[in-house]
């Protein structure tokens, strides 16, 4: 055996290793991860409208952000009053639901790029070899291959490999030399699988369910910032609550020393004085109940914000006495233009009514399963063949051939059972568009009247809460005159207390009336810092 040669074919492997060693080492999991981001944004920056939405915040915790989005760190610690948009920005940022919902946007648009991957060059190749010996022969040996298929929107499928195999006979009598073969294959369907329709239907649908999952996440964002708005104010109306009931035992309070003087001074009764003491417990308790609910509202609302209940949170009351110096928005426009408008703009529908398309496409496709298969192949074959250690080759051969495949549509249940489903699933989905259209016109009417009906009940409690205060100036000063009794001050004081909270609640009922009204018609728009506009 020439020891030479077998260190020089040793040597030869060697340097092959190392050569698929380093092509591996530059496939990191770190490059496939930022490819796979790269390509996933593309796809949702090409398919993402402007009547969508502004193109903010839907990126994934672990990738690149946008210079527009929201970047809060994890975890945040509060400090001092959490306003509004602050509180907007910290959900968009790191609320659960909406971390899920960017996901879901994310690997819909992973599952397209796999599926595009389907009409791409597919390339393989592989490198394989061994070292061999019994007590007849000794035999070194190395297999490369290298080639691609891919699938064109025609059905035509096309593969083409370029193999090399090399053995060197150590010691034996068996032949040494090198054997290279380039083949190549088309298929091309003729009747069934043969319409470019067909053929791309898996590609056609992944598009298309992309394109209904960024709107899908952008009907959420406006859902998600009305509900974040809508509990914001929920929490402050409970500490209004808190607010009122301390203030009205305060006045109960002043107002039993006030009684307790006039009962000292003989003008009032002494059971007048009981009455008093009576109802400032009474208040005394609501307001430990108030207190109750407001740190219940507010630790909820902490769980929306990502936060833990434990850590201290303080909301801006500046926010409700802002409302209050507002101007109250009079709705005026008609209830068939709102229908209108929401018929046109909400996503959800246009989801809908994509989707009975897609149902008509799955009835063609089904019909086209149900057709003869007949396919043309033609293939293509090269072989050379010589000695190892020589320059030239020893033969070269060709090879060609075409063929054809028939499949006759003698049994068809399965494809049957498909076209029949598939007409049954496009009659379906008809009628849950119709539905689904139905509900929106319902939620638009309900959403109008909730909206004025909030208008008018803030109208008339804000002016019920003006009365209440008059009245009890009015009673108050007749008590210091001995003219009433003590029993209609802690009427009109209750009365006081119950008008503040039924105005506070008017506010808030016709502020989360009003988001409601403009996200069930369409109209509102998320901008970059999680707030809204219309």
């Amino acid at each position: 055996m020439n020891i030479d040669y077998f260190k020089k074919q040793i040597a030869f492997f060697v340097m092959c290793g190392q050569v698929c060693l380093l092509s591996l080492s530059g496939c990191g999991e770190r490059s496939y991860k930022n490819d796979a981001d790269e390509r996933v944004y593309n796809i949702i920056d090409q398919k993402w409208k402007d009547e969508f939405g502004t193109k903010a915040n839907y990126k994934i915790s672990d990738t690149e952000p946008l210079p527009d989005d929201i970047q809060i760190a994890q975890p945040y610690v509060p400090s001092g009053t959490l306003s509004l948009s602050q509180a907007v920005a910290l959900a968009t940022a790191h609320n659960r639901n909406y971390q899920n919902q960017k996901e879901a946007l994310y690997v819909s648009a992973l599952d397209l790029r796999l599926t595009r991957h389907d009409f791409e060059n597919q390339f393989f190749g592989g490198v394989s070899g061994g070292y061999d010996s019994d007590p007849d022969s000794e035999i070194l040996g190395l297999e490369a291959n290298f080639g691609f298929n891919r699938l064109l929107a025609s059905g035509t499928q096309i593969s083409t490999n370029v193999a090399a195999s090399w053995v060197e006979v150590l010691t034996g009598n068996l032949r040494s030399g090198l054997v290279s073969i380039l083949s190549m294959a088309v298929t091309q369907p003729l009747l069934r699988g043969s319409d470019r329709i067909v053929v791309l239907e898996n590609l056609t649908q992944a598009e298309r369910d992309t394109l209904y999952q960024i709107r899908s996440f952008n009907r959420f964002r406006k859902t998600f910032v009305v509900s974040v708005i809508s509990q914001y104010y929920r929490v402050l109306q409970q500490l209004d609550y808190v607010n009122n009931a301390r203030e009205n035992y305060t006045t109960l309070t002043w107002l039993y020393e006030r009684v307790e003087k006039l009962v000292n001074a003989g003008r009032l009764p002494l059971y007048e004085l009981d009455r008093v003491r009576q109802d400032k417990l009474k208040t005394l308790d609501v307001y430990a109940q108030t207190q109750r609910d407001y740190k219940q509202s507010l630790d909820e609302f902490k769980i929306t914000l990502s936060l833990r209940t434990t850590d201290e949170l303080q909301l801006d009351e500046k926010e409700l006495e802002s409302l209050r110096t507002a101007k109250m928005t009079e709705p005026n426009f008609s209830e068939d233009e709102v229908i209108e408008t929401a018929l046109l703009r909400r996503l959800d529908l246009s989801n809908s009514a994509d989707m009975v398309i897609d149902a008509q496409r799955k009835v063609y496709v089904a019909a086209d399963a149900l057709r003869a298969e007949l396919n043309l192949v033609g293939s293509a074959k090269a072989v050379s063949s010589g000695r190892a250690d020589r320059s030239t080759l020893g033969s070269f051969n060709r090879q060609y051939g075409v063929d054809f495949q028939l499949d006759l549509p003698l049994d068809r249940v399965p494809e049957q059972s498909v076209y029949r489903k598939a007409l049954i699933t496009l009659s379906r989905q008809q009628r849950e568009y119709d539905q689904a259209a139905d509900e929106i016109r319902l939620q638009v009417r309900q959403a109008n009247r909730d909206l004025r009906e909030a208008a008018e009940r803030y109208r008339i409690f804000s002016e019920g809460l003006e009365l209440a205060k008059k009245r009890y100036k009015d009673t108050l000063l007749l008590l210091q005159y001995g003219r009433v009794s003590s029993r209609r001050v802690l009427d009109a004081q209750n009365d006081l207390f119950d008008a503040q909270n039924a105005a506070t609640e008017a506010l808030v009922d016709y502020t989360v009336a009003t988001l409601d009204f403009y996200r069930d018609t369409g109209v509102l728009r998320v901008l970059p810092d999680g707030m809204w506009e219309r």
